[in-house]
């Protein structure tokens, strides 16, 4: 069988899983955030945390818990790792540097799982599993509960009511991401990954010599890790790494993951807001742009140039041999496309065209499908201004879901879009300027540019996966990468909030004639065609002078 028609029934086989799972997924989901009932193992945390679930909260209250539970995970992180050389279980490491901690901190709790470090050569059990499993779990769980926030303000009426963030935090976990992560985990151990709480053994190696290998708890951090679209890796190799991803078919169930509940919160939404046609015009945007990155990025990479690339198949630089470039190519485009940021090959080794599609995957917003909840409120935004486009062109009020898309709703919505990109290219521009962090950079020209650019944009957007090449465990990096990762989290889900504060303070407004039809194909290709004006527009330039210009070098 050739390369390319392997990577194509692997595309097709992911999708059929995909849609197999979309309705009981997405339905469970819409019931556990609707639901009045609560747990016995609920109530039981709520008392813990004192907290009243059943208590309506406005966006500034459900804002301030989700600030306050981010704050106290940062503190806990940044402490665990600071005292990991006296704790139990950190296998002979000391503790991680001040600067390593609080970019290692701020990154687990802001979904973004960067890591400038070796994942077997510095942290310990407790902080594998205590420490990072566990935000694997919330921070997966918050950006669920502020995309839901996000819908209520469409399903609501005049009572300004987004819910309780306590109760959207706590089911997000029990309900839905424990259960399904359980099972996931059980899969992973049949296809090979491991889960123990062994020490370090010696290894011997086929050249002669030695090296250290450590076990883990490997197995159910990977089952989160995809679920949650958190990334990260218990090894340096991320999800190359045959202790990881042993196996061709292991490799697709891990795709699978991390998109089954990003593409599966669209029939929630629906269902929220009592449309599964809204649903599914958003399901319909979001797959029309991953199915076009993922055939780009074959096509990008299967182009022959010469008589290695003929032989080989593809460009397989960089790429594990045991998945191929088809399946590394899906991969890359569904882990930039979801914030997730694991990685099964190096995207630094990737075509010059094809590590931009990693990039404008990102700087998209990674809306398709998106994170887990993350995606889903970016995509909405982003329905929100090309409504707004559509009222220009026809000189109407727009009107999105039956709420009125006015001048407040429309400034909250330009300010989501604009401060990712503005961290991005802020960023980038002051780490080329100055001398300092460019001796991190192991290339020069227009490769060492895409090195930077794709950090900033990776830790900006809550990614977390790296080109390779750059040297990011330095002061510099840690820490503007932290704040970058910081408010590239934090400050849009201000404005999402305060966006759904206002549309649920609206009364709705009836369908007109003159109303546009947003279940509609019409909608989904003006939808497709505004992200595509918007990030162009904002990146192109910046694109240009890095992975553009390497490509069309080549």
């Amino acid at each position: 069988m050739s390369p390319v028609l392997a990577g194509i029934l692997q595309l097709l086989a992911l999708i059929a899983a995909l849609a197999l799972a979309y309705r009981p997924l997405g339905d469970h989901m819409a019931r556990v955030y609707s639901s009045d009932r609560h747990l016995r193992v609920e109530k039981w945390i709520y008392k813990g945390i004192g907290a009243d679930p059943d208590t309506g909260m406005r966006w500034p209250a459900y804002l301030r818990g989700v600030l306050a539970f981010s704050a106290a995970g940062v503190l806990l992180l940044y402490l665990l790792q600071r005292l990991q050389g006296v704790l139990p279980g950190s296998l002979g490491f000391s503790s991680i540097d001040p600067d390593q901690a609080f970019n290692t901190a701020v990154s687990f709790v802001t979904n973004t799982n960067w890591q400038s470090y070796y994942g077997e050569q510095a942290m310990g059990h407790v902080v594998q599993t205590a420490g990072l499993a566990v935000q694997n779990f919330v921070s997966a769980a918050v950006g669920m509960a502020v995309a839901v926030a996000l819908v209520r303000g469409f399903a609501r009426t005049r009572n300004g009511d987004l819910g309780n963030f306590w109760a959207d935090l706590v089911r997000g976990v029990v309900r839905i991401l424990i259960p399904l992560s359980v099972v996931a985990a059980i899969v992973l151990v049949a296809c090979g990954v491991i889960q123990n709480f062994s020490g370090i053994h010696e290894v011997g190696q086929f050249s002669g010599g030695s090296q250290q290998w450590n076990g883990g708890a490997v197995a159910s951090q990977e089952a989160i890790k995809e679920l949650g679209t958190n990334g990260g890796g218990y090894f340096n190799a991320n999800s190359a790494h045959p202790f990881e991803n042993p196996t061709p078919f292991s490799n697709l169930f891990e795709i699978f993951l991390l998109l089954v509940v990003p593409f599966s919160l669209t029939r929630t939404f629906g269902r929220m807001v009592g449309s599964l046609k809204q649903g599914y015009a958003i399901l319909a945007t979001m797959a029309t742009i991953w199915v076009g990155f993922v055939a780009l990025m074959m096509w990008t990479e299967f182009a022959h140039h010469g008589p290695a690339f003929d032989l080989a198949g593809g460009a397989l630089e960089g790429k594990e041999t045991r998945f191929g470039v088809g399946a590394s190519s899906i991969f890359a485009v569904s882990t930039t496309l979801t914030s997730t940021g694991a990685v099964d090959s190096f995207h630094s080794s990737f075509t010059g065209l094809g590590g931009g599609i990693t990039m404008l995957g990102m700087q998209f917003g990674e809306i398709a499908p998106g994170g887990t909840g993350s995606g889903l409120y970016g995509m909405l935004i982003m329905a929100i201004i090309a409504v707004f486009i559509a009222g220009l062109m026809v000189g109407r009020t727009p009107e999105y879901l039956g709420k009125k898309i006015g001048t407040r709703e429309i400034k909250f919505a330009a300010l989501y879009i604009l401060i990712t990109p503005a961290l991005v290219l802020v960023l980038t521009a002051a780490a080329m300027a100055l001398p300092t962090p460019g001796h991190s950079m192991t290339n020069t020209g227009a490769h060492g540019f895409s090195e930077i650019l794709y950090a900033y944009t990776s830790a900006a957007n809550n990614n977390g996966s790296a080109f390779a090449g750059l040297n990011a465990d330095t002061q510099w990096f840690n820490t503007t990468l932290g704040v970058a990762m910081l408010l590239g989290r934090f400050l849009p889900m201000v404005f999402v909030l305060a966006l759904a504060g206002s549309l649920a303070g609206q009364k709705p407004v009836p369908e007109t004639a003159g109303t546009l039809r947003t279940d509609k194909p019409l909608f989904t290709g003006l939808l497709v065609g505004a992200i595509l004006v918007i990030t162009g527009l904002t990146y192109f330039p910046a694109l240009a002078l890095g992975p553009l210009a390497e490509g069309l070098a080549s």
